[in-house]
């Protein structure tokens, strides 16, 4: 077996195929790499990629890294030899349900709610996948369910995956510096219930136009949510509640009522009731439930005019959703654009000045209207701008809708840089 990537769900696939007794070889073209493999009985080769590696070999499982049209999965598909994403791999050697997440946003926030309500219900449960564990590391764990985060990457190699529970949040236009099309995008996203049957549940946000379309032929039990309203035969808020199958929940008593909130929530607390979670859990983990950092956390305020970090807002569609949370937006927007059309961020009915950064900066200041934007060489100098340019009443708003690997090692390394920045404006306007 030929695993290739020896990063995180790599190393795990790899590890996983050793203990089931197969002959496995890494391949990683960074030096070095996957080294620490070496003295577990696994082969590790690096350095330029070299089809003769494939001899011999029955299985190729990637690493969600490697791109499909890398030389090393098309060589083993013109081979004849079946490639396997790690989650495809792990899921064939797995004897406890399968509880999957996808979607274009809110993935992680749906995962890590259910995770939580499932283990407040007494369930020994982890959260996998995309989020950050491999799937393959917890294979033979004795937990009662895994609750597993997976991208459209992972889900383009899987042929067998089969969650009895899916959840899909959305579907918008992303990556497609890596998926030829949109068509291929939303294809590799559907896999996640290809599989299901009348038994299996499929939660999905029925005012997303991309997720009703493509779940139509799904074979699965639909339960439609939403944050907005109570869809027939689904969950979501009406009147002062919101309305899960079994349960509700006080509006009131929960930490933000922003629609994307209450639709993540909804979708997490269907899909963990469905998998046995106690209803009083389920409304417990509603109320504590905070999302992770970079996703509209409000970093500060000063003058009545509020700085939030939605530095996760990696796409259009997530930084859209998030513009239109809040009446009047000075926005930090841009990076790398992942081939997607930005332009709609500079023209949002809402943002009275755009900042702009990063390499789509000149795409996002061509499609903003005159004297609406301008373009800053760091994020110090970004929220400066965007400070300068604020009045009472506006929320500065960093929301890319990009990658951030032009300016930043991460989201989480851009959003920490707006959040010191923040700071350092907050700590000098307070001295005044």
């Amino acid at each position: 077996m030929l695993v290739l990537g020896a990063a995180v769900s790599g190393a795990a696939a790899a590890r996983l195929a050793k203990r089931k007794g197969h002959a496995v070889t890494v391949y990683d073209q960074r030096p070095g790499a996957g080294n620490s493999l070496l003295g577990e009985g696994i082969g590790v080769v690096s350095g330029r990629w070299d089809p003769d590696l494939l001899a011999g070999i029955e299985l190729v499982v990637a690493s969600p890294g490697v791109p499909l049209r890398a030389a090393p999965i098309t060589d083993a598909r013109e081979a004849g030899v079946p490639v396997w994403s790690e989650i495809e791999f792990a899921w064939r050697h797995l004897d406890i349900p399968v509880m999957a997440v996808t979607g274009t946003n809110g993935k992680t926030t749906v995962t890590e709610a259910a995770t939580a309500m499932l283990a407040s219900s007494g369930l020994a449960v982890a959260a996998v996948g995309n989020i950050g564990t491999a799937l393959s590391s917890v294979v033979d764990e004795p937990y009662d369910l895994l609750v597993t985060e997976v991208s459209s990457f992972q889900l383009e190699l899987t042929e067998k995956f089969h969650p009895q529970t899916a959840v899909l949040t959305n579907l918008a236009p992303d990556h497609l510096d890596w998926h030829p099309s949109f068509a291929a995008y939303a294809a590799a996203k559907a896999r996640i219930f290809a599989n299901q049957d009348q038994g299996d549940l499929l939660v999905f946000d029925s005012d997303d136009a991309g997720a009703r379309e493509i779940v139509a032929g799904a074979p699965s039990r639909k339960h439609p949510v939403s944050g907005w309203r109570r869809p027939e035969g689904g969950s979501g808020p009406e009147g002062e509640w919101l309305h899960l199958p079994g349960t509700e929940v006080e509006l009131s008593s929960l930490p933000s009522t922003d629609p994307i909130i209450l639709v993540d929530l909804a979708a997490a607390g269907v899909a963990a009731l469905d998998r046995g979670a106690r209803p009083e859990a389920v409304v417990e983990i509603c109320r504590r439930f905070r999302p992770g950092a970079n996703r509209r956390q409000l970093v500060g305020e000063v003058d009545r005019i509020a700085f939030v970090n939605d530095s996760k807002a990696t796409n259009p569609h997530a930084a859209l959703a998030s513009i239109r949370s809040f009446p009047s937006v000075v926005l930090i927007a841009g990076g790398l654009a992942k081939g997607l059309d930005v332009s709609p961020l500079a023209t949002a009915e809402n943002v009275r000045m755009l900042v702009a950064i990063g390499e789509a900066a000149p795409t996002l200041l061509a499609a903003a209207p005159e004297g609406r934007a301008t373009v800053a060489a760091s994020m110090v100098e970004a929220v400066e701008m965007a400070f300068g340019a604020a009045r009472p009443g506006d929320t500065v708003l960093l929301a890319p809708g990009c990658a951030s690997f032009d300016m930043f090692e991460s989201y989480a390394d851009r959003g920490a840089a707006f959040a010191a920045a923040v700071k350092a404006v907050l700590e000098r306007e307070m001295s005044r």
